[in-house]
């Protein structure tokens, strides 16, 4: 068998490529030998493993070829009715055949071949049409009706006649129902022999649905079947795993708005201020919700992810309006009646005073998100609906905070005033005495901060470039696969053997729930596997509160010692699937080696292997089983072919037909199809002279045997070869555990750069390091790349805003300092380096960049409006009156990530989790340093750029270099 898979680029259209393939395929079969007719799967994808459903015996009395039967004949087409539903797999079991048994010394008594027996079948199972007829006014359809119906009519078929008595079926072969004699596979359910399903679903199909439909369409097939069988559908399905992810996710957006109603009412112990602000929340939700509607978006665990995320953002615009009326009208308050303006006079100037800040701080925090838009492959898959959530439900937050905020501080506030409820609470009284303290003691000491600020960043960057790296967290499944590999000569029963004491090993393992093994591969299962491996998937008991790593540590200790010198990989399915999307093979890191001759390679593989053993982190180390096999080759004479007037052909048949166990046709019983299937028997198949005596007709209708006419010989073959890109490959794979993937891949470069060296003085070979390290590379550079471009539109929208490139670096300061914190949280949670790590990373630039505006705006309003010189005052008070807003902003940003940064290890919060700490590190340290920071930059550089911006007659031109 030959299996070829094409892989087409991101996001390019299913069905042209189809197409094109197709046309490919039609081409390719004119070079193919007659018989070979390739064929296209159905539509589904590498991730379409939808579900894994088991089926078994409760007490034994069902056997699997029984449990097979209703699989293929029942369960099978209940399923595919489905809509979405692109493939059955059925495995396990033996289907049901209609076997005919040839009995080689009768078949030489009554002077008949194999070839005999088989066209006696075909010929005697057919119908046939013969057109019409016309009788009278009417055209009746002519039909030869000559299918069999039952095995006696088999039986009874004739081979060759006879004048005395012809030569039936019976006289040579038995015929009988049996299980099919050749198996490429087996299954076991839980320690037991069983039956698998695999389901796979059409791409664009929601999989959730899918699952209740698939397991609503079992309940209804249940209905009259025998009460022994036993269906298990949760064997492995993908929806438990969604649906654990997105309930953990929407626990999150909700923790994290409990958390934000609580910082704003400790900050303005108001209620009617916190309802004003908190009404941005359901608002900008609801919007979101209409436009992912609108544009036919699907509401899943990462663009929930994305409202997590977001959830404490949402509040910041209606913060920073309502905390400037708050003020403004309490001012106005103070004045003396005849100097009082109208309260919508005060919030209409109010709002206006920050509506700049704020609309820039949006589009800054929108622009950084706009490269998660850029990255393409799977992490373009799973952070582009972040970003989509993200901006959407931030922009709606800023309408709300221009329309909604203001019209409620009219209605809810000025009343309010009115009573002289205007004193700051405690907690800002007791932050504002700090504030002043910490910036005084800032523009003091202002050269020992910045000095200090360039020492921690340099530190945060060698902290981060040496913390190790890796492509994206691991997925907590709920789920292991376990992939047991024996030497590849290893026969199907031997291995069936292995697989079950796995099945009964990994069912003991505390923490396990259910175990499904498939050895070998079932019928029509393009996952080409040999006999000689074992896939088992093991789903965790949830009920069970034990680390996931714990249990798979103990998985590879117990498989290690109970199976010493067997090949064996511990992942996840859907982490298996992933690095099978990235790399074609199914590890974290596959080291592909190329190159023309097969035993040059396997050599070349040997070497490898044994120096990447020495290397800490490689786990589950397996060179690709491309060995040599013994082999029986029949080699015809072609010259004596030839003298007999025969064919190669005719030497084909009858070693396939004697021995292969061919299906040759089929007897229908209702909506059963059985195989007819012939054979050799056992006893004579046994050696080499039982394929010598096999005989053949020759074209005047005598026999001659197979070994007059070719060679029979023992050899050695490989077993298996692959090609990548049209060229001959071996790969030596492996997982990593204990260690970083980029630390791990790091020596695994340098133990092989020897053997790369070799390689390119022989010519023609070559190695390469694939897998996920790769992607993680890619996925870096591509981030960095746009990271920058997105810093540049940054600046330049500040630059529109300020007109100067002075103040609009000194809102960039906010990286650096946001940058500190991220580091320390990122090595505190030891974490590595990741492609979540940087989303978070660039997303902080935006948040960080839009209070360092608050501050600045502030600075320059002081003294543009209301004639504050510039100097430690001024920078004192825009502090304090600041402060509340900056602090609020960013603690409910910050502390609406808590939840997403408490259960690092729970679905749904693998990839948010890098993504909230390092968001949570970076705020803390960029509002900290705000008021430690930030005023001995401005007050030791933004003299003349701030006096210059504060003076309306001083020209753009002028400052854009101060």
């Amino acid at each position: 068998m030959s299996v070829i898979k094409v892989e087409f680029g991101w996001g390019t259209d299913i069905y042209r490529n189809r197409q094109v393939v197709s046309e490919k395929l039609q081409l390719a079969k004119e070079r193919l030998p007659e018989g070979v007719a390739p064929s296209m799967e159905p539509i589904s994808s590498i991730m379409g493993q939808v579900q894994i459903i088991g089926l078994s015996s409760k007490t034994g009395k069902l056997s699997t070829a029984d449990i097979r039967s209703l699989a293929d004949y029942k369960l099978k087409y209940d399923l595919l009715s489905i809509a979405g539903v692109a493939k059955v797999i059925v495995g396990g079991g033996a289907g049901k055949q209609l076997q005919v048994v040839m009995d080689a010394e009768k078949l030489r008594t009554f002077n008949v071949t194999v070839n005999d027996v088989a066209s006696a079948v075909t010929r005697n199972n057919q119908n046939r049409s013969g057109a019409f007829i016309n009788i009278g006014t009417k055209a009746p359809a002519i039909t030869v009706t000559g299918l069999l119906t039952n095995k006696a009519e088999l039986e009874n078929a004739v081979v060759l006649p006879h004048d005395l008595r012809p030569v039936r079926i019976r006289d040579v072969a038995d015929v009988q129902f049996g299980p099919a004699a050749i198996k490429v596979g087996e299954v076991g359910v839980g320690g037991r022999p069983g039956v698998a399903m695999i389901v796979m679903k059409q791409p664009g199909y929601d999989t959730i649905r899918l699952s209740k439909e698939v397991e609503a369409a079992l309940e209804l097939s249940m209905a009259g079947m025998d009460e022994d069988l036993q269906i298990n559908p949760h064997l492995f399905k993908q929806a438990d795993f969604i649906n654990r992810a997105i309930a953990n996710v929407e626990g999150a957006v909700r923790d994290g708005g409990i958390m934000v109603v609580v910082i704003l009412f400790i900050f303005l112990m108001n209620w009617r201020t916190t309802f004003i602000t908190l009404t941005a929340i359901p608002i900008s939700i609801a919007v979101t919700a209409i436009v992912f509607s609108v544009l036919g978006l699907s509401i899943n665990t990462m663009t929930l992810g994305g409202l997590a995320v977001a959830i404490g953002a949402l509040v910041d615009d209606a913060i920073v309006g309502m905390e400037n009326v708050y003020r403004r009208l309490g001012q106005n308050i103070r004045l003396d009646k005849g100097e009082q303006r109208p309260a919508i006079q005060v919030i209409y100037d109010a709002c206006s005073e920050v509506l700049r800040p704020i609309l820039i701080g949006t589009m800054l925090v929108v622009v950084v998100y706009v490269p998660l838009f850029f990255l393409t492959g799977m992490e373009g898959k799973l952070f582009s609906p972040i970003g989509i959530a993200y901006i959407v439900s931030v922009t709606a937050s800023l309408f709300v905070s221009l329309t909604v905020t203001p019209a409620l501080c009219y209605l809810l506030l000025p009343n309010t005033m009115a009573k002289g409820e205007i004193k700051d609470t405690f907690v800002v009284r007791k932050l504002k005495v700090i504030a002043e303290f910490a910036i005084r003691n800032s523009i003091r000491w202002s050269r020992t901060v910045l000095a200090t600020l360039v020492v921690l960043v340099g530190i945060a960057l060698y902290l981060l470039l040496t913390a190790g790296s890796q492509f994206l967290p691991p997925f907590n499944e709920g789920v292991a696969q376990i992939n047991l590999v024996l030497p590849p000569d290893t026969g199907l029963a031997t291995s069936n053997a292995y697989g079950l004491r796995l099945e009964k090993l990994l069912i003991k393992v505390n923490g396990v729930k259910y175990v499904t093994r498939r050895t070998g591969r079932a019928e029509g299962d393009e996952h080409a596997e040999g006999v000689n491996s074992s896939e088992v998937i093991v789903s965790f008991d949830p009920t069970v509160e034990r680390d996931r790593e714990e249990i798979i540590d103990e998985v590879r200790t117990r498989i290690g010692e109970e199976f010493p010198g067997v090949a064996f990989a511990v992942d996840q399915p859907l982490a298996h699937l992933l690095s099978a999307m990235l790399s074609g093979v199914k590890a974290q890191v596959a080291v592909k080696i190329y190159g023309p001759d097969l035993e040059t390679l396997r050599t070349v593989a040997k070497d490898v292997e044994g120096r990447l053993k020495e290397i800490d982190g490689v786990k589950d180390l397996m060179v690709e089983p491309q060995v040599l096999v013994p082999n029986i080759a029949i080699v015809p004479n072609r010259e004596l072919l030839a003298r007999h007037g025969l064919a190669v052909e005719d030497v084909g048949d009858t070693v396939e037909l004697s021995l292969g166990g061919e299906a040759i046709s089929r007897l229908v019983d209702g909506r059963y199809a059985y195989p007819i299937v012939l054979r050799l028997k056992e006893a004579n198949r046994r050696s080499l002279q039982d394929l010598e005596n096999l005989y053949i007709r020759k074209h005047n209708g005598k026999l001659i045997r197979l070994g007059d006419v070719a060679a029979v010989q023992q050899t050695m073959t490989s077993n298996n070869i692959k090609h990548e890109n049209v060229g001959r490959r071996i790969v030596v794979q492996h997982n990593v555990a204990g260690r970083s993937l980029g630390e791990v891949v790091a020596d695994v470069d340098r133990a092989l750069e020897p053997v790369r060296q070799d390689l390119a003085k022989k010519g023609g070979y070559s190695l390469k390091i694939s897998g996920q390290f790769e992607a993680q590379q890619e996925a870096t550079k591509r981030i960095l790349v746009l990271s920058v471009l997105s810093f540049l539109c940054m600046i330049l929208i500040l630059y529109m805003h300020f007109g100067s490139l002075n103040l609009s670096l000194q809102v960039m300061a906010s990286i650096p300092m946001a940058f500190v914190g991220a580091v320390a949280f990122v090595i505190i949670t030891h974490q590595t380096l990741s492609v979540a790590t940087l989303v978070g990373l660039i997303s902080l630039g935006g948040i960080a960049a839009r209070n360092a505006i608050l501050l600045l705006d502030h600075y320059i309003h002081l003294m543009k409006a209301e004639g504050k010189p510039f100097g430690p005052d001024v920078i004192v008070l825009a502090g304090q009156e600041r402060m509340v807003p900056v602090m609020m902003t960013a603690l409910t940003s910050g502390i609406a990530l808590i939840p997403l940064a408490l259960a690092p290890g729970q679905p749904g919060k693998e990839i948010l989790y890098p993504v909230a700490t390092v968001i949570i590190g970076g705020l803390i340290s960029s509002t900290l340093l705000d008021f430690i920071v930030r005023p001995a930059v401005f007050y030791r550089f933004g003299r003349k750029a701030a006096s210059r911006a504060a003076d309306p007659e001083v020209s753009r031109q002028e400052s854009i270099l101060t």
